[in-house]
Formats: structure tokens, sequence, C-alpha cells
């Protein structure tokens, strides 16, 4: 068969009105191919799809086989790769057990490998602070040198820290996009993305011209979930996109992880709450990463590099640096030791500790006692 009209054939099946993804691949699970489907007489489409007339209609009228030919040929044309979810160089993680609501055809341009050893999505806020920047430059820089495919959503704030972060570091970065590759969004990100297709590349599930709309980004962030063997999140708000890739990547087993911040910060309650409730494991650095996921590392870490992500103490509030300069002068001690030592009271003492746990400062041992880590 010529490998193009069988992309017609599975290009215009996706486009039917009232075909999605899931009833998709459970059709393409009973017929060899989308072109077979196309093949079915009046009596067998009746029995496939009941009284859904208009996909009937559809398929043996093929109104939607001329829009596919035109992809096909502007994907030529543009040298964007259609793989169709039975191409080897598709992305496996996405036809694993549990994602049944995975595209079909993804439309991908640049050289990286979607099937890559190790692949770790890094999600977050659109409004990234200077707290949220900084330590994606450092979870970054601690996986270079590491067989690690960095991928994101090309998003303002976290996002394209995220990809811009992996190229410093000399890593592929995909950016998953919720509109067809004939145009970036936000267009800010454009030269950001030419880069990307030489150091990885861009993938979306959509045909070219198809615009930007945020109602489509939730279908985005399931592909980011599902590529990935772990969910990174970076600064969260109490609602939003990235909480929703963590849930979609708890949802398909893979392993989410948060990186706590201030207890009163606005774009680290989603983090604190994913800790808290259990559905992410903390992150403090790529050794927390590679240890929960049992990755072997490239080579050990350099001496001498600090691969804490929270070394910086300017951040804290007063009462937190108290707690951590009493640390440091005196070693591991009892929170009812900490008031003699200073002039806070117990729960301002409890309080910074807790904070200070979340964020990665602090760690406390068996008897209550408590230790700067």
């Amino acid at each position: 068969m010529n490998t193009d009209q069988s992309h017609c054939y599975e290009i215009a099946l996706m486009l039917i009105p009232g075909i999605g993804c899931r009833s998709a691949r459970q059709l393409l699970d009973i017929y060899p191919s989308a072109e077979d489907v196309y093949h079915l007489s009046l009596s067998e489409l009746r029995t496939v799809f009941g009284s859904h007339r208009s996909i009937i209609d559809a398929i043996r009228n093929k109104t939607t086989m001329a829009r596919a030919e035109e992809e096909v040929a502007y994907a030529q044309k543009n040298h964007i790769d259609i793989l169709f979810y039975k191409d080897p160089r598709y992305p496996q993680r996405l036809n694993r057990a549990g994602c049944e609501d995975c595209p079909i055809v993804l439309y991908s341009i640049g050289n990286a490998d979607l099937n890559a050893k190790h692949i770790v999505s890094i999600v977050g806020t659109r409004r990234a602070t200077e707290y949220g920047r900084t330590v994606v430059h450092d979870l970054v820089s601690q996986m270079q040198g590491e067989d690690i495919l960095v991928v994101s959503g090309l998003a303002y704030g976290i996002d394209t820290c995220a990809h811009s972060e992996a190229l410093n570091a000399a890593l592929p970065t995909v950016g998953v996009l919720g509109h067809g590759l004939d145009h970036i969004y936000p267009s800010q990100n454009r030269q950001l993305a030419k880069k990307m297709v030489s150091r990885g590349g861009l993938l979306t599930e959509y045909i070219s011209y198809t615009p930007m709309n945020p109602s489509y980004f939730p279908a985005r962030n399931r592909i980011i979930a599902a590529l990935s063997d772990a969910t990174i999140v970076v600064e969260a708000s109490a609602k939003g996109g990235a909480l929703i890739t963590a849930n979609m990547a708890n949802g398909y087993h893979r392993d989410v992880f948060a990186v706590p911040g201030p207890l009163k910060a606005i774009y680290s309650v989603g983090c604190n709450n994913l800790i808290a409730d259990n559905k992410a494991s903390l992150l403090r650095n790529v050794d927390d990463l590679f240890y929960i996921l049992n990755w072997q590392r490239n080579h050990a870490a350099s001496p001498g590099v600090q691969n804490e992500l929270f070394s910086d103490v300017s951040a804290l509030t007063k009462d937190e640096q108290t707690v951590v300069g009493i640390l440091k002068e005196h070693g591991p001690l009892a929170i009812d030791e900490m008031t003699s030592k200073t002039e806070l009271s117990l729960p301002k003492i409890a309080t910074a500790l807790l904070s200070l746990e979340l964020s990665g400062h602090c760690k406390c041992l068996p008897g209550k006692i408590y230790k700067l880590i």
C-alpha cells in the first residue's frame, strides 16, 4: 500500500465528527487499516456504527478525504512526519495500557527520538516566579549528560523555561502543541521553537491551520502526561493546566513529582497540595528522580557541585531564616530546644519548620529532632 495514501485514510478517519481517539483505536483493533474501514459495505457499516448515519455517510462519501490529502501534501512540503499509532516511530508510551484515548495520528517536526530511553515532562504556571525559574534551571542543569528527553507545552512561564534550559544543557526537548504546526503560540516563542526543531522537535495531534483554542489544552496535556515516564510540576496554583497534566499522569500510571514551595506562595499551593494528597513525590533534586524511577546515572555528580534545588535561603521568611540559622549553628535540635535559643514563639517555630520541611531545607528525624538537609 502506498504510505501517503494510507495516511490519507488515517487522517480522513480522524476528521469525521463523532469518531474520537478511543473509538478509532477500537475500530482499528478490529480492521487491519483505516482504508479497510472505508471499503466496508453498507450493511457492515450499519453493523459497526448502528444509528450513527452521519458517520456512515461520511465514510461512504469520503467527505473528509480531500482535506486529508491536503494535509499529506502540506506535510511533505514542510518536512512534517505523520506518525500512525502502528508505526514503530510513533511514541510507544502512548500505546501502553490505560492510554486508550491517545491519538492514532500525530504530526511531528524535528529530530527527536519519541521513544527515548528516559522522558521527563516539566510543567507549571504561566506566571513563573524567580523561584520557579531558578528551580527549573537547577533541575535541568542536574540532568546534563543524562539520556533524558525533556517535554513540555511551549507555553509561557515554566514550559518556556524548561525548553530553554534543556537547550542550554544540550538535552533534546519536545514541545507538545495544542494547534497545528503551521504556526507557533505564543508567537514570542517562535525563535525558541526553531532551535527546538534542530535539537528535539514539536509534536501535535492537530492538522495544519487548526488555530489555538484554550479548549484544546487539556487534550494537549494528556499527550504530555502519557509521553513521559515522569511528570514534574514546578509552581502551580490551586487550579490549572499543570494540575490537569499531573492528574492525567496519575491516571496513566506514570510517576508524578512536585517541587514544594513556601506555604503562602500562590504558585506553590498546587505543588504542596499534590504532595500532601500523596498524588506526587516531593522532589528536591534529580537524585530523587533517579532513585524513585530506579534509573542509573551516566556519571556521578561532579565534586563540589551543589545538588540541591533549595540552596538559596534568601526567599525564606524571616522566621524560617532564623530557624535555619539556629540549626546551622547548633546542629540537629528538638523543637523545644529551639525555643530557648530564639525569641520566636513555639507556634512560629512549628510553622517555620513545617514550611522548611516542605521546601526540602530540613528533615524531621525520630524523636521530633530536626536537622538541615
